[in-house]
This record gives C-alpha cells, structure tokens and sequence, in this order.
C-alpha cells in the first residue's frame, strides 16, 4: 500500500500532482471544453443582491472550477486552455486558470461520489430555498457549539441566517467589504480576526485568490478548527483534510444556483484523505 499523500500547501499538492502520486499523469490528460459562467442574483425576500463570475475547464467527465471577481478574467484565455494538457496549465500566468485545471484533473483521478464521507442531497426549490438548504447543511458540518465566535470568511448571508438562528456569535469577512443584510460591518482584513475566534469557516475562494495557505497555518499552529464550503476547488480542498482543515463541503459544477432541481453537495470530514 502507498504512504497516504500528506498536503501542507498548495504547492505541495502540486509536487504531488506533477510527481504522478494521483495515478495518471497531468501530461497525459487535457482540456476539452473552457468556459465562464457568469450569474446574477437577489433572492426573493432579500434587500442585496450580488453577482458571480466563475472559470471552468472539463477533462474527461470532470468539470473543474474557480470563481473570480467579475470580469477579472478574460474569456479568451479560457477558450485558449482548450486542447492543452492540464500539466501545461499548472504553469498558467492566470491563477483561477491553474486552479481549475488542478481541480478538474483532482475531481477526475478521485471522483467525489466514490471518495467523499457522505454525500447529500439539496432538494429543489426557488433560489432561496436551495441557498438556504445548502447553508444548513453547511453549518451542520461546521456544528459550532455555544460560547464559540465563528470567523466567515467570504459572506453568504444564507449561511448567517442559519448561523443567527443558532444564536452563534460570528465576525464577517470579505474581500468586498460592505455590510451584511443585517446591517453588520464586514471586514475585509481575515487576519486581524484570527486571534479573537474559536473556529473558522472559508469559502474556497480562499484558494483562487492566494490566501488559504495562511489560514492552513493558522489552524495547524493552533488547533483552531477550519471549515471550508467550495464550488472553487471542490476536489481540490479536500486534500488538506486532516492537515489544518478539519471538514469540506465540496460542490461540484453544476451549482446548486443554477438548477432548480435537486443538486449535490459532498462532504468530507478528518481522518485524513489516503491516497488513490
């Protein structure tokens, strides 16, 4: 049996991905279809809106995905990947490009339906409706007990509700800033609220804009409790369970905003992931 692969960083599941640790070799497999899917929402019921822009490439069956702030990414350099291999685009000058095809040649060498913990079902309903559900499920896996303050890294005000619903204190975070639908202040500076929260709960836009591995540090060093809920990196995130993330909430494309029937989330929880 081969020694289970241990993830610290990105670029150490990149060593591995190149050094041929997953079974086939990124050489040998490419890109046959690149595309951006581009949504704009505002729930039924609620005072914001917001928008997604999100970069994915298919190899094989695999579809892998990076969400981007929009229009930070040209289409045509997507459309450009078509036909190259995924070890070419390891080396892309775009990162959500690198992480897309990470994540599809990840999602097709360890497909979720055989590999996650558990896998569950999001109903079909309205927009909100799924939002909601997927959010429960979410907070389910991350089960923040009483007394605890929850950092949110990247604010989806479905996973808020649920989490004022619970009566658990949390501090909002994202990069855009603004305020929550409750009118709460978000910070935009992860960091400077590390050290004032029991647990954490990322989005996995955490790994296309460079700033994951801080986080893998932090709960390394210090035992906090890390929880990610990805559509970026879906099958890429999970490697780092049991090496600074404690639990993943992987959804794979399609998401589960763009059907109104029933949708698919794959959790993963410690152990360790063993190798292929």
């Amino acid at each position: 049996m081969s020694a289970p692969v241990v993830a610290n960083c990105l670029a150490d599941l990149l060593g591995h991905t190149r050094a041929g640790r997953f079974g086939a070799s990124p050489g040998d497999l490419s890109v046959s279809v690149g595309f951006v899917t581009r949504q704009g929402v505002r729930h039924a019921s609620r005072g914001q809106g917001y928008r997604n822009h999100v970069v994915s490439l298919r190899v094989g069956q695999a579809v892998g995905s990076c969400a981007v702030e929009p229009d930070s990414v040209n289409d045509n350099a997507v459309y450009d990947c078509v036909g190259s291999t995924v070890d070419d685009l390891l080396d892309h000058p775009v990162e959500a490009i690198r992480v897309a095809a990470l994540d599809a040649y990840l999602m097709s060498v360890r497909p979720h339906e055989r590999h996650a913990t558990e896998t569950m079902t999001i109903p079909a309903g309205s927009s909100l409706d799924k939002s909601m559900a997927r959010a429960e499920r979410v907070i389910d896996l991350l089960d923040p007990q009483p007394g605890q303050r929850v950092l949110v890294i990247g604010v989806v005000n479905s996973l808020l509700h649920h989490l004022r619903g619970r009566g658990i204190a949390y501090v909002a975070c994202d990069l855009k800033g603004g305020v929550t639908e409750w009118g709460e202040p978000v910070i935009t500076d992860a960091a400077r609220a590390l050290g004032r929260c029991d647990t954490i709960l990322a989005s996995g836009m955490t790994l296309g804009n460079g700033t994951l591995d801080a986080l893998l540090d932090h709960a390394r060093s210090t035992g906090k409790p890390l929880t990610l809920f990805a559509q970026t990196g879906s099958a890429v995130l999970p490697w780092f369970v049991g090496s600074g993330v404690r639990a993943v909430a992987a959804e794979p494309y399609p998401f589960f905003w763009l059907d109104g029937g029933p949708t698919t989330v794959h959790h993963y929880l410690a152990p360790p992931l063993e190798s292929v």
